[in-house]
């Protein structure tokens, strides 16, 4: 199930006014904390066919949520080369505000430490000398379906995207996981907790902790299905997770995962001023490969990751924070 809703200009408007309005009110904020707990409040005044369109995406659980005709300046500035020079020149931040009000609209804003500097809203732009790297930064490498930081308890439940700029139409693909239609025995085995999932490149490894499931950090042990038998969740990422050791039969069952995805490919192209909530539950993603310019008209996004219960991370983590 997908659910879409294309805005008229008069809310187009409204919806960068009151970007306008919060960053003229606020300034450039460093505390994360405080972004996030005045996006919330400031979500409030969205156009109220935005509010009622994502309260409903969260009490119906679409796979894929989308929302069109938002606010892009005419006068963006060209597509940095990379999100170190993007944060560097605090690059298209309005339209990083609006991403960031849509998406708290839906959620619970919250970043990583060990991810961009522990910035809130990413950039995701190529980057000279990461054509091939298994991170966003990459272009002429395919982004193999994922579900999004895999190896953690507290990963979002909506991994956002906000098209600033795709000239040459580059697809984000994805694969619903209700799509899936595996045989029951290898169902069985994906139901157990007989997988590692270890931490994407995108994530410095010296930020995060120990584990005793294996020598890289952050590594958390855990199944591939999960939740109700009928309709489960998937947690998957080829390339950042592996079989426990010696488990033949967990190893072929990722394998089967993989062969069943790659049957169900789904493709979304996003023009500039369309956003997408991807459920990190119900959905992995990928990208399609790309020749990059960096002759500032690359593809450019903003990402946000969401989640439904900030207090998770504190739980989790002993203290009060949106940054894990």
């Amino acid at each position: 199930m997908s659910a879409s809703l294309l805005l008229n200009d008069a809310e187009s408007r409204a919806v960068g006014d009151l970007a306008d309005e919060f960053l003229d009110s606020f300034g450039p904020m460093r505390d994360p904390a405080k972004i996030a707990a005045a996006a919330t409040v400031a979500a409030q005044r969205l156009p109220s066919r935005i509010r009622e369109f994502l309260a409903r995406a969260r009490a119906e659980e679409p796979a894929v949520t989308v929302l069109s005709n938002l606010p892009v300046q005419e006068s963006l500035e060209p597509t940095p080369v990379g999100w170190e020079l993007a944060s560097k020149l605090g690059a298209a931040q309005r339209e990083e505000t609006v991403l960031l009000l849509c998406g708290a609209a839906l959620a619970e804003p919250f970043g990583w430490i060990s991810q961009q500097a522990g910035r809130l809203v990413h950039d995701v732009c190529p980057t000279p000398g990461e054509e091939t790297s298994l991170t966003s930064a990459s272009s002429t490498l395919a982004l193999n379906f994922h579900t999004e930081d895999v190896f953690h308890p507290c990963r979002c439940d909506y991994v956002s995207l906000f098209c600033l700029r795709n000239p040459t139409q580059v697809g984000t693909t994805i694969v619903r996981t209700d799509a899936l239609d595996l045989p029951a025995e290898i169902r069985a085995v994906l139901f157990q907790e007989r997988f590692l999932f270890l931490p994407d490149d995108s994530h410095s490894l010296s930020s995060l902790p120990t584990t005793p499931e294996s020598e890289t950090p952050g590594t958390h042990r855990g199944a591939v299905l999960f939740g109700p038998a009928d309709a489960p969740y998937l947690r998957f990422d080829i390339d950042f997770m592996r079989a426990v050791p010696g488990d033949q039969e967990a190893s072929e069952a990722i394998d089967a995962v993989q062969a069943a995805l790659l049957e169900h490919t789904e493709r979304i192209a996003l023009s500039p001023g369309e956003l997408v909530f991807v459920d990190n539950y119900r959905v992995v993603h990928g990208r399609e490969p790309f020749v990059s310019r960096y002759d500032g008209t690359d593809r450019w996004l903003k990402r946000l990751n969401l989640t439904r219960d900030a207090r998770r991370i504190s739980a989790l983590t002993g203290k009060r924070s949106v940054i894990i």
